[in-house]
């Protein structure tokens, strides 16, 4: 049986990219310019990934390798995205504490953004999942149901 050979990591690159729409244009070129990455087969690999996802904004980590090829895990959108998605409000509250826009966010809201943000959450449990997207939710002005 043949040892399979680990490749050694250069660097790992975080970009937030939206879906489908990657070009070698800044940020995307330049990240990954300097580290020796094929700009465009990047951007191929990116595009056939997140197509389906439409225009939300997907986080990516891309590891490059030592012989500078890489790969990309792609991670769920911002709570922020989804939280204004939810809302029906272009952006936050510059003061939320007195500002209030959007809709108000009901439990089941809160549940599927929680249901949908649990792979990158650092909790298991959907209490305090939904806790931490209360806790987002109120910091950008955002109602939320008691």
């Amino acid at each position: 049986m043949a040892k399979k050979i680990k490749k050694e990591i250069m660097t790992i690159i975080k970009l937030q990219i939206p879906a489908g729409k990657a070009t070698p244009a800044p940020p995307i070129g330049p990240a990954l310019g300097q580290h020796g990455v094929n700009i465009m087969d990047f951007c191929k690999a990116y595009n056939d990934q997140t197509k389906d996802k439409g225009g939300t904004i997907v986080p990516v980590e891309i590891s490059v390798y030592k012989d500078k090829s890489f790969s990309l895990v792609l991670k769920t959108p911002p709570v922020s995205q989804l939280i204004l998605k939810a809302a029906k409000t272009p952006k936050g509250s510059p003061t939320p504490h007195i500002k209030k826009v959007g809709k108000r966010l009901t439990k089941e809201d809160l549940k599927n953004i929680a249901t949908i943000k649990m792979p990158d959450l650092n909790t298991d449990v959907m209490e305090q999942a939904i806790k931490i997207i209360k806790g987002s939710a109120r910091s950008m002005g955002v109602e939320v149901e008691r």
